[in-house]
């Protein structure tokens, strides 16, 4: 069988690149995985652990012949380092990325890969708090949404490559408009990631007593902030990169949380216990999807 990609490079091979570039190998869609990156010992770990073919940290080196590149690095820094790889890559090189946020991100990546080669903007729907090489998993994708943002004048035949791509390791790929892609995952992922941090810093040094607030936290607590173990850097980038969106979000946060404020200092019995029932049906619903 023909790989899809005689060589495919990932830039950045911590948790989604580096399980990518795993899956990339298991299912034999390239001939050669490099990995990218800037921690030495990262590299190496993925080395190591058989995620890459080869690993380095020259950007002539990573995108030397490479089919197609794809950026696993904080949103903030993907348009500087497609900067980097331009001057070295060859001609028709397809440019993607697994970026949370997309409208911003594909049109600086256009201006940037412009005369180089294809863009087709990507976000794999997949990812835990973990980070690194180390925690990097072939099975990641498998059964899970990878959403793919086309504009106008996107290439067809790299679009289809794309989407082969992740449908190669396991994704349930589906197309949408970068703008729609954002206002989605602001609500589904950047809201609920701002709110885990919000409670996290809320109760932080907090005492009751004499007593530490966070000694007392049991699994509702750990369970909620969990996301908040995430990178700062990361995090950082999305939230900016997708502000006027997830300010609205927070927006319509913030009023749920006034209405169930009121029904609690109202000692409103009724209107409380419908908030919590519709919480709760809004759960069992998503658990039917997971």
């Amino acid at each position: 069988m023909t790989p899809l990609f005689a060589r495919l490079t990932v830039a950045g091979v911590g948790l989604v690149g580096g399980s990518l570039a795993g899956a990339v190998r298991s299912a034999r869609l390239a001939g050669e995985v490099v990995g990218f990156g800037r921690s030495a010992a990262n590299l190496r770990v993925a080395r190591e652990r058989g995620l890459v073919d080869r690993a380095t940290q020259d950007p002539a080196e990573a995108v030397a012949d490479a089919d197609a590149i794809v950026l696993a690095v904080p949103v903030g820094t993907c348009p500087a380092l497609a900067e980097r790889f331009r001057a070295h890559a060859r001609a028709g090189t397809i440019l993607t990325d697994v970026g949370s946020v997309k409208a911003g991100l594909v049109r600086a990546l256009e201006a940037r890969w412009s005369g180089v080669g294809p863009v087709v903007g990507a976000h794999p729907i997949a990812g835990s708090e973990s980070t690194g090489a180390g925690a990097a998993r072939a099975e990641l994708f498998q059964g899970r949404r990878c959403i793919l943002t086309p504009i106008p004048g996107t290439d067809p035949t790299a679009l289809a490559r794309v989407r082969a791509l992740w449908e190669g390791v396991g994704a349930r790929v589906e197309e949408m408009p970068p703008a729609v892609h954002d206002e989605l995952l602001a609500r589904a992922s950047h809201l609920p990631h701002v709110v885990a941090c919000a409670l996290a810093a809320a109760v932080d040094g907090t005492q009751v007593d004499g007593r530490v607030v966070l000694d007392y936290a049991g699994s509702g607590f750990r369970d909620t902030t969990r996301i908040a173990g995430s990178p700062a850097e990361l995090w950082r980038d999305i939230a900016l990169a997708n502000a006027p969106a997830l300010v609205a979000a927070l927006r319509e946060f913030r009023a749920a949380l006034d209405r169930l404020e009121g029904a609690i200092a109202s000692d409103d019995a009724p209107a409380l216990e419908a908030a919590l029932t519709l919480a709760q049906a809004v759960r069992r619903r998503l658990g039917r999807t997971e």
